[in-house]
């Protein structure tokens, strides 16, 4: 996966926005106003994602690439090396379960805006 084929993938699930808030490198994927993706375009190229904190324990024990959230919660938030040695169906999963849960969260008003797009 490259950062092209993220941007396509994140901006395709519905209500998703793309901005960069903090500073000129770092991009931010939203969904109804809420960061789900969070990736830098100049460093080495890693996304950090919110999973399940049990999830979060179990994919850094198995995978290498996966670390705690850089500057983010430890708990609930992993950030992933895109180095190759993941398979990209498996980033996307994690990406489509950092928007589930994301969505899950957010309130009734947030929610309805979300199913009008």
């Amino acid at each position: 996966m490259n950062i092209e084929e993220l941007r396509d993938y994140c901006l395709s699930l519905k209500g998703v926005t793309e901005e960069f808030p903090f500073d000129e490198t770092t991009l931010v994927f939203k969904v109804v106003g809420k960061i789900f993706c969070i990736t830098d375009l100049q460093d080495k190229f890693s996304v950090a994602l919110k999973n399940d904190p049990e999830k979060n324990i179990e994919l850094r024990e198995e995978f290498p690439a996966v670390k705690p959230g850089y500057h983010l919660s430890k708990t609930h938030w992993n950030t992933i090396e895109i180095d190759g040695s993941m398979p990209d169906d498996l980033i996307k999963n994690l990406i489509d379960e950092s928007y589930d849960l994301v969505v899950l969260k957010l309130k009734k008003d947030e929610k309805q805006k979300l199913k009008d797009y």
